[in-house]
């Protein structure tokens, strides 16, 4: 065993409470189809819906085969807490051990590092309809904050509380603001339909071959943004240890929330393409909910408003509930400072979600770039994509009589190679080429970098100064923790 301090040894014996259920993991990953729905319109504007709709059922049926590998590795570490990139590290420590660390902290930063994105659009959109003469600002020197940015941070401490109150409450909230936004889908989807607004010959397809490598390198590129979005249903396996029945609300919360975001991405990219037609999305992607509404239901925009922030608070929930798991659980490994290995008397990681709150809030006040944000974290979740894929086929080879509840047949072991070769690609791609599906340049490329050369930091602190003489060699751990099962 590895010796601990009273503090740590005091935190690790709490337990996270087995209180929740598959539907509760599904709803907690409902932020996935409202990530959709809070991003479509320049998507659309750059490729046209019947290329965005195509792309996405490619990038969903691609994460649905992902999420029966993430489900075995669930299974089989039901006591991590941090989700898929706790499993890389299992797999990985004994050839790397520093990889648990950047394969975690990149995940976290992909969910935790958004909210700053979200809570400035909800800012925005709030200004925008009910206070549009506040353009009012305060210096912050880097940086200036306006009412927008204030209504961000109110928001951002709110959704804290909330997740540190207790998840079952932010699970409840999410399926009640997940209908609302599923209505507004289906009128958006439906009513068209049936009033006679849609019309097929709006659908464009805006993928040519004439671009740079026939045109694969726009394809790589822009599903390296749409990975992050169909991706995140894997988040379900992050609550593997508080699911009641672990064996079997898994891989059912994984499989459904996958169907989920496919059919939900298709229906309303298909549904306001065919209404608005793809021409005028392209001419104000930013209206194109505003002019849907108002073409099939007339003017609403107070109702479209409340509905858009009511999905912006759903994906925060979720992202907050998510990183700070993943955060915990980086602390928990003993990979990054153990101030974070910490649950509440709730048995909630508090500090780790405040560690998320305090990080927005910085980059609302004094930066107010979502460009480099959003880059950022993507990079550092298609890393941790793809290092637990391959992880999946390690843990095969090395641990084969580990115990297994769900397993993958043995057939569709490579398939995992595969597909950690392809988000490979997606990667390299998007990080070479930003500016092909719209991310920028250099500036965010070397925030992306950063974001995954702090997780070394912070992970050689650990190790070098607050482990000092109290933890046995990598090495050996590695080795203890491998042959454990």
């Amino acid at each position: 065993m590895t010796t601990q301090s009273s503090e740590t040894s005091s935190s690790e014996s709490q337990a996270i409470p087995h209180n929740l259920t598959w539907r509760d993991g599904f709803a907690l990953t409902l932020v996935i189809p409202m990530g959709i729905f809070a991003t479509l319109g320049p998507l659309i504007g750059s490729i046209g819906s019947g290329a965005v709709a195509a792309l996405y059922v490619a990038c969903g049926l691609m994460a649905m085969l992902q999420n029966f590998f993430h489900a075995e590795m669930a299974s089989m570490f039901p006591d991590k807490a941090g989700g898929i990139p706790l499993y890389a590290h299992e797999a990985w420590k004994r050839y790397l051990p520093a990889i648990g660390s950047v394969v975690t902290f990149g995940y976290w930063a992909g969910w935790a590092f958004s909210n700053a994105v979200y809570a400035l659009l909800m800012g925005q959109l709030l200004q925008g309809q009910f206070f549009p003469g506040a353009t009012w600002s305060i210096s912050t020197g880097t940086s200036h904050l306006g009412l927008a940015g204030i209504i961000g941070v109110a928001t951002l401490i709110v959704v804290w509380l909330l997740n540190a109150y207790g998840v079952r409450q932010t699970a409840l909230m999410n399926k009640i603001l997940g209908a609302l936004v599923v209505l507004l889908i289906v009128i958006l989807v439906v009513l068209p339909l049936v009033e006679g607004e849609f019309h097929a010959s709006g659908i464009t397809w805006g993928l040519t071959t004439a671009g740079p490598w026939h045109g694969w390198r726009l394809v790589f590129a822009f599903m390296f943004v749409f990975a992050w979005t169909t991706y995140g249903t894997e988040a379900a396996a992050v609550f593997t240890p508080e699911y009641r029945t672990p064996r079997t609300d898994t891989p059912k919360a994984l499989v459904s929330s996958g169907a989920f975001t496919v059919v939900v991405a298709v229906a309303l990219t298909l549904g306001v393409g065919g209404t608005l037609t793809d021409k005028v999305i392209g001419q104000d992607p930013n209206s194109m909910y505003t002019q849907a509404f108002a073409k099939v239901v007339g003017p609403a925009s107070a109702v479209i408003t409340i509905l858009l922030a009511a999905a912006l608070f759903v994906i925060m929930n979720s992202c907050t509930a998510v990183a700070g798991r993943a955060l915990y659980a980086l602390a928990k490994d003993d990979m990054t400072i153990k101030q974070f290995n910490h649950l509440n008397s709730r048995g909630l990681p508090a500090r780790a979600m405040l560690a998320d709150l305090v990080l927005n809030v910085v980059m609302i006040v004094f930066v107010g770039n979502t460009l480099g944000i959003i880059f950022a974290s993507n990079i550092g979740y298609m890393v941790a994509t793809v290092m637990v894929l391959a992880g999946f086929v390690l843990l095969r080879r090395d641990r084969p009589d580990w115990p297994r509840p769900i397993r993958v047949p043995r057939l569709l072991v490579p398939l995992a190679g595969v597909l950690a070769l392809v988000n490979a690609v997606f990667l390299v791609v998007a990080f070479l080429f930003p500016g092909d599906a719209g991310y920028g340049g250099t500036a965010e490329q070397i925030i992306g970098v950063g974001v995954l050369l702090a997780s070394l930091a912070l992970y050689a602190y650990r190790r070098r100064v607050q482990d000092r003489g109290t933890r046995a060699e990598p090495s050996q751990v590695g080795t203890s923790s491998a042959s454990s099962g």
